[in-house]
């Protein structure tokens, strides 16, 4: 089986990459060839079957054509902009997050013979306020941000392709995931990672929002799984609605904070500095506070249940020795 992924480079990415890699086989299926991409060439991975490496623009003309040509049997789409810089470069964020999608999906079509299975990162920021207590998977998608639009009509775009049997489309409607490693990104989310990466590394964090800020979270380790699930996943359990709200935590700011005061103490919590960011709380401010994943869960997706299981996931996984 050949597995591509778009977006390699990327945290979830390589995390997933060196997942499969370890596994040699997604569910049943053993993994003979591995294609990995992203607009700087990721690190080939030590893998006994074929493995490559690609340095790529999928928004470039002709770069969706030239991935699928050799026909990957899943293909895994985590290439976006994130979501401040999407906000912040309305031309860019359009052109790959969903102009560069269209054109990957009329890549597939143009094959004849040809139907792969694609799993798409989407995320809960396809849904805006007013929200009810709980946002179910039927909610309305009214999105609040440029970044949440291009997902929303990216998954439009699945459940279409899909139904005209083009491809067999999953949208994964992601948490925050949190802690994620490294260094910052451009995420509006960013910091939900930094206030407890940097002080558990012993630096200074910036907290733009305040302590009762809600929102929706899961750690890397279970994204990987999502993803690895889904594309196992007898999809014609899914029905014709191809997004799913996938299963995570609903904590605040200051639980978050709590958390680290039990695992690191006080000294830790002391390093976080409140500098309020007025652009970043009001993206915030329209993102889903608590999602409701009874179908994905029914499914057999699974995710962390408190905070400190997901501070545990970092410490376990990911943090610096």
């Amino acid at each position: 089986m050949h597995i591509l992924i778009l977006g390699a480079g990327g945290m979830i990415g390589r995390k997933l990459a060196a997942r499969i890699v370890r596994d040699a086989a997604i569910g049943t299926r053993p993994v003979t060839r591995l294609t990995l991409a992203d607009i700087a060439a990721p690190p080939p991975p030590a893998f006994t079957g074929q493995a490559d490496a690609i340095a790529i623009n999928l928004a470039d003309p002709g770069a969706a054509d030239r991935l699928v040509t050799d026909r990957p049997d899943i293909i895994f789409h985590l290439a976006a902009v994130v979501s401040g810089e999407a906000e912040a470069d309305f031309d860019k964020g359009y052109a790959v997050n969903l102009d560069a999608s269209r054109a990957l999906f009329e890549g597939i079509r143009t094959l004849p013979d040809y139907h792969p299975r694609l799993i798409f990162a989407s995320s809960i920021a396809v849904f805006g306020p007013p929200f009810p207590s709980v946002i179910p998977d039927d909610f309305h998608l009214t999105p609040r941000t440029s970044y949440g639009t291009q997902k929303a009509a990216t998954e439009l775009l699945i459940s279409d392709y899909t139904r005209r049997e083009i491809f067999d489309g999953i949208a994964l409607r992601l948490p925050t995931i949190c802690i994620r490693p490294g260094a910052p990104n451009r995420a509006a989310s960013g910091f939900f990672s930094s206030i407890l990466r940097e002080p558990l590394a012993g630096l200074p964090a910036i907290l733009p929002v305040p302590d009762t800020v809600r929102h929706w979270f899961a750690s890397p380790r279970a994204a990987v799984g999502f993803f690895l699930h889904a594309a196992a996943l007898d999809s014609a359990r899914i029905g014709p609605t191809r997004a799913l709200n996938m299963p995570g935590l609903s904590a605040t700011v200051a639980e978050e904070i709590e958390a680290l005061r039990r695992v690191a103490g006080q000294n830790a919590v002391d390093l976080i500095r409140r500098v309020p960011d007025e652009t970043v709380a009001r993206i915030v401010g329209g993102w889903a506070e608590r999602v409701d994943a009874t179908r994905a869960t029914a499914l057999g997706f699974t995710a962390e249940t408190d905070f400190d299981q997901i501070i545990q996931a970092y410490l376990d996984d990911d943090a610096p020795a």
